[in-house]
């Protein structure tokens, strides 16, 4: 995407971006509200609207920079309050709010692959602009692929430590719960070691062998 001007790129990769994150965050509310904890609800954050989950270095100044000086970009959104005292079964409840953040970044994926499909063979477009949405539809898959297998890794705060800790005793999900406030030093130790990558890599690249696999359809 380098021959793309800078502003097209930003406009290319934020779209995808926010959406991803817009999308797994009002999952994890709605869930949670169907389940008995309203708080997301009352706090106005079960909208599309990404102004509402906006973090302001996840969602804007580390993708922004990222875009700017690597060919790749991340980002994350303000996480959604769950009060897991008012779920009705709190232990299996909080899995299933975790897990739906996940399933819904799945969902996304195959949103952008229909796109990809329509764009390249049903609608008549220029080359260039065929070229941009491409470049559009790619990040959107990539991302939403990440962000899948990244949250399904064990390692507090992200989903797939709700997930385990549910399958544990409570004594030992408390203490396993304890890791979260080391757990964003731990994921960035990881990025730059670049031992996070080596972890994603393989499931990641799966997953876009299998979409490779669709499109060729």
């Amino acid at each position: 995407m380098s021959e793309i001007p800078l502003l097209q790129k930003i406009v290319l990769f934020a779209i995808p971006i926010i959406f991803a994150i817009t999308v797994h965050e009002v999952a994890h509310g709605w869930v949670a509200n169907k389940l008995g904890d309203p708080t997301a609800k009352l706090l106005g954050r079960l909208t599309l609207n990404p102004i509402k989950h906006m973090d302001p270095i996840g969602t804007v100044v580390l993708p922004l920079l990222m875009i700017i000086l690597t060919p790749y970009a991340f980002g994350w959104a303000k996480p959604v309050p769950v009060d897991w005292r008012n779920l009705r079964q709190p232990r299996r409840d909080m899995a299933l709010v975790a897990v739906a953040g996940p399933l819904a970044n799945l969902f996304m994926l195959f949103i952008w692959i229909v796109f990809l499909l329509v764009v390249e063979k049903l609608l008549p477009f220029s080359a260039y602009t065929l070229h941009l949405l491409q470049s559009m539809a790619a990040v959107g898959i990539l991302i939403n692929i990440i962000l899948i297998v990244l949250n399904l890794l064990p390692l507090p705060p992200l989903d797939g430590s709700r997930i385990v800790a549910a399958f544990l005793s409570p004594a030992l999900s408390l203490q396993y719960q304890k890791l979260e406030k080391w757990g964003l030093l731990i994921l960035v130790a990881l990025m730059f070691s670049g031992i996070l990558g080596r972890i994603l890599q393989p499931l990641v690249g799966f997953l876009l062998s299998l979409v490779d696999l669709i499109v060729a359809v």
